[in-house]
């Protein structure tokens, strides 16, 4: 066995170095960045440590569902799954098993935890998945305007990104000057 010192054995150092060597791995070309998928995640780990309001983690935590799920969503069309009514049990399935270990875990579901009534990081998972959708549809909107094509490189990954990150900047502000409690 080897001996680590007390900080490395953490499971957040795990979390942190799986991500990044999960990051260092080329893979195929995706319908959503891997990379930023994984930074994603990694960022997720890094909030718990860095004391970041469950609000904003959720909406990460948000955004990466959906993002999971429209890859699921691909593999499925690449599996030749036909029932349409598949997809969104599928979807639903994967939400599932993402909130219920945070339930067990007690990360989600302590009562002084909650904003407008609701646990504070399943509020922000809601908002990251719609931020996110409402970004994919504006992609694709000015997508289309633009004779299908892309105004700049990576739209398709900054769109999202940014949606998530103004929101959780504007959270974090509103949580600063006490408006959010």
């Amino acid at each position: 066995m080897i001996i680590l010192p007390m900080k490395l054995r953490s499971s957040k150092f795990y979390a942190i170095a799986i991500a990044g060597i999960i990051a260092l791995v080329p893979t195929a070309v995706s319908a959503f960045c891997p990379v930023c998928t994984v930074a994603v995640a990694a960022g997720l780990g890094l909030s718990r440590y860095f004391k970041i309001d469950d609000l904003i983690t959720g909406m990460w935590i948000g955004a990466l569902m959906v993002s999971l799920t429209f890859w699921m969503f691909n593999w499925m069309k690449s599996k030749k799954v036909e029932p349409r009514y598949i997809y969104p049990l599928a979807a639903l399935a994967l939400y599932f098993i993402t909130i219920l270990p945070l339930y067990y875990t007690g990360i989600i579901g302590h009562p002084k935890n909650t904003f407008l009534g609701i646990d504070r990081l399943l509020d922000g998972m809601i908002a990251g998945s719609v931020l996110f959708v409402l970004a994919l549809v504006n992609y694709n909107t000015l997508k289309r305007k633009n004779h299908n094509h892309s105004y700049f490189p990576f739209q398709k990954i900054a769109m999202p990104v940014g949606y998530i990150l103004i929101g959780s900047l504007l959270i974090h502000g509103l949580i600063q000057i006490k408006v959010i409690k």
